[in-house]
């Protein structure tokens, strides 16, 4: 057992994709997990990854957009779990479409789950961390946020997710919290999956297109992101902060 067994971690959309590979990893690294989705029959499968391995994990719902909610899925998590000292802000929806064509509803939508979501989340959580003399925080930009074409909330919202940050690395890093942020290139998804229907091409082929440009020669699975925010939110990581990780296989330009 590691030193972080004591720790409780919440990563929000964690029913499938990165973040049901984040909760995983960082479960088999020690820490009791909070399985945190909009649907919380969604997150069993997750949850029982972690318990039939012999981690602790509990499915908490909550549309991380609503206040109330987001206070009160905290709540739970410290009554089940323990006080949560690392917070995964990975929930995220897509709404794409060009900018003619962006309704105020795929903008919003897009706004409230990513830049509202991370901002009640660790509203709601900094006080345990700051309590407990740590904490790490992780938010999920992507490498979105420099600019996609059909993608104009998206990117702006990853690129604000990379803004929110930093400023929480400078505000909170004298009460031994740390926040970072990685941004995934192509990752195979759920999301990435949406996109290729999105733009008429079968997913198999678009992934093997996203290859072609990738310095790898590979596209991205979950867990090369859950690898990098299990070194973020690490015990040892506590001199690190206000960092942007891009994980894309290379470099982006």
């Amino acid at each position: 057992m590691s030193t972080t067994d004591q720790r409780v971690a919440i990563v929000t959309g964690a029913a499938r994709g990165i973040g049901a590979a984040t909760a995983v990893r960082l479960a088999a690294e020690g820490r009791a997990v909070a399985v945190l989705d909009l649907d919380e029959a969604a997150c069993k499968e997750t949850v029982e990854k972690i318990t039939s391995a012999g981690g602790k994990a509990v499915a908490v719902g909550c549309d991380v957009s609503d206040s109330a909610q987001v206070e009160s899925a905290v709540a739970r998590v410290v009554d089940e779990l323990g006080p949560p000292t690392v917070l995964v802000n990975n929930a995220g929806v897509l709404r794409d479409n060009l900018l003619f064509k962006m309704s105020d509803s795929d903008w919003d939508t897009v706004m409230n789950v990513h830049l509202r979501g991370a901002f009640l989340m660790s509203r709601a959580c900094q006080k345990h961390m700051v309590d407990a003399g740590f904490g790490r925080i992780v938010n999920l930009s992507s490498s979105s946020a420099l600019g996609n074409r059909g993608q104009v909330n998206y990117a702006a919202a990853k690129a604000g997710m990379q803004g929110f940050t930093k400023t929480l690395a400078k505000e909170l890093g004298k009460f031994g919290i740390t926040a970072n942020s990685v941004a995934p290139g192509f990752i195979v998804t759920d999301m990435t999956a949406a996109t290729a229907e999105r733009v008429g091409m079968g997913f198999e082929e678009f992934q093997a297109a996203a290859a072609s440009q990738i310095p790898v020669q590979r596209v991205g699975r979950p867990e090369d992101i859950a690898n990098a925010i299990a070194f973020f939110s690490g015990e040892h990581a506590g001199f690190v902060s206000g960092q942007v990780l891009y994980v894309a296989g290379g470099p982006l330009n």
